[in-house]
């Protein structure tokens, strides 16, 4: 057997020298060390030697296995490291070469808008109205009657409003304020929500209106609110809003849902009140309008105004935007071009 087993590991140093390369070299390891090899085919015949022999015979089988396997991984070490370098070699990176851009998705800035107005109004006490309280198609009762709109009202005309084909009391909601409506007779005061959402006005479409665009509307109701309070908040949303406080103007105005009603204009921001084209020239921007709730829109709703007092506010999330990020065609709004929306 010990010829046998010296005729194997010649045979098998052989091979392991003739190997130029990994395949190779592991086709020798299987033909000589594996499960159904010769030499393992020799280590279970020793149970048939003499006892004075096995010692022998094993000693001699775990040298030249020991043997075998080290020159193997020796080898394959060898072979393992070239052609890695190859590999390296072949696929070597170029750092001077530019990077591959991943380009990346961008908030749009009517999105960007909402949710900043949103933060700010909680930062102020005020809770976002459900969806199911300002539904985008609305009837005549929540968009108009309950807010105090007379029946000839311009703001009910074709002209102003979009009207369902099929259901003559049926429009597509010009303001946000049906939330309020809803949620009035939805609960009791106190009651403090803003609701923000796409509406609709059959305009004729230019730099400065869209027959598409969004508003948020604030309502306050609760015991002993006043325009005091109502001047608070807006002037506490201006300053966060804009990063700092700027001057601001309460100008007198109609709106059927409150009385008295007001428009609010900031100092503009282009020309910090100098005058520009921007503010035509008088140094101030209209940003939104307010006032406290009529007091018959409370009684429709239910809510006894000789108890109950409060005030609510809207504005243009476009306009808004515009005068932050300096936009001056609300249209780049909606025409997804990206070298408008990549800005934000």
């Amino acid at each position: 057997m010990q010829n046998k087993i010296e005729e194997i590991k010649n045979c098998a140093l052989k091979e392991i020298n003739e190997a130029d390369n990994l395949k190779a070299l592991e086709a020798v390891k299987n033909k000589y060390l594996s499960r159904n090899s010769e030499f393992n085919n020799l280590k279970k015949g020793m149970k048939d030697l003499e006892p004075s022999q096995k010692p022998i015979i094993g000693a001699l089988l775990n040298s030249v296995s020991n043997e075998l396997n080290s020159l193997i991984d020796e080898k394959n070490e060898v072979f393992y490291k070239k052609e890695l370098n190859e590999k390296l070699l072949k696929e070597k990176i170029d750092v001077t070469l530019d990077g591959i851009y991943n380009p990346l998705g961008h908030i749009h800035p009517l999105t960007r808008t909402i949710n900043e107005l949103v933060e700010i109004f909680n930062f102020l006490g005020f809770s976002l109205a459900e969806n199911k309280n300002s539904p985008e198609v609305e009837v005549e009762k929540y968009n108009f009657d309950m807010l105090n709109v007379p029946k000839e009202h311009p703001a009910r005309d074709v002209q102003d409003t979009f009207y369902c084909k099929s259901a003559a009391n049926v429009v597509l909601r010009s303001q946000t304020s049906n939330a309020q409506v809803r949620q009035m007779l939805a609960s009791k005061p106190p009651i403090k929500i803003i609701s923000p959402g796409r509406v609709y006005r059959n305009e004729n479409i230019s730099a400065r209106k869209n027959n598409l665009f969004h508003q948020i509307e604030g309502l306050y109701i609760d015991k002993n609110v006043t325009m005091a309070q109502l001047k608070g908040v807006l002037n506490e949303f201006i300053r966060l809003y804009f990063g700092s406080s700027r001057p601001t103007r309460y100008r007198s105005s109609f709106f059927p849902f409150t009385e008295p009603s007001v428009e609010i204009d900031v100092q503009c921001i282009m020309c910090e009140g100098k005058g520009c084209s921007v503010c035509s020239g008088t140094g101030w921007l209209e940003i939104l309008g307010a006032g406290m709730v009529d007091p018959n829109v409370l009684t429709d709703a239910g809510i006894d105004p000789n108890i109950y007092s409060g005030f609510a506010f809207g504005m243009g999330v476009e306009r808004l935007a515009m005068l932050k990020y300096a936009i001056d065609d609300i249209r780049l709004f909606f025409n997804n071009d990206e070298r408008f929306l990549k800005q934000f």
